[in-house]
């Protein structure tokens, strides 16, 4: 069976400051928008999981530990390089 990449809803946080980052503010800005419309695909969202490999030069470490930061979101760290993105969406009262 072929693998399929999945992600989560991600918005990008204008408080964080890109410059922080070692790479240029471009190339976090480029990833971010990447990993943005994996997550925000349809698939995506129905599966509530996500595969994700990083391009050369990115960045990735930073927004990874954005991500894990949120609430109902795991990391898992593949052998292959790739980081499987669970989360569950919470019910609503």
């Amino acid at each position: 069976m072929p693998t399929v990449k999945y992600c989560m809803h991600v918005q990008l946080n204008k408080d964080n400051s890109v410059a922080t980052t070692s790479a240029s503010p471009d190339a976090y800005e480029r990833m971010g928008m990447r990993v943005q419309k994996i997550i925000n695909s349809p698939t995506a969202q129905k599966a509530k999981a996500a595969l994700i490999f990083r391009l050369p030069d990115e960045p990735v470490e930073q927004l990874l530990e954005e991500i894990d930061e949120n609430d109902n979101v795991t990391l898992a760290y593949r052998d292959d390089g790739g980081v499987q993105i669970f989360w569950v969406v919470p019910k609503e009262d």
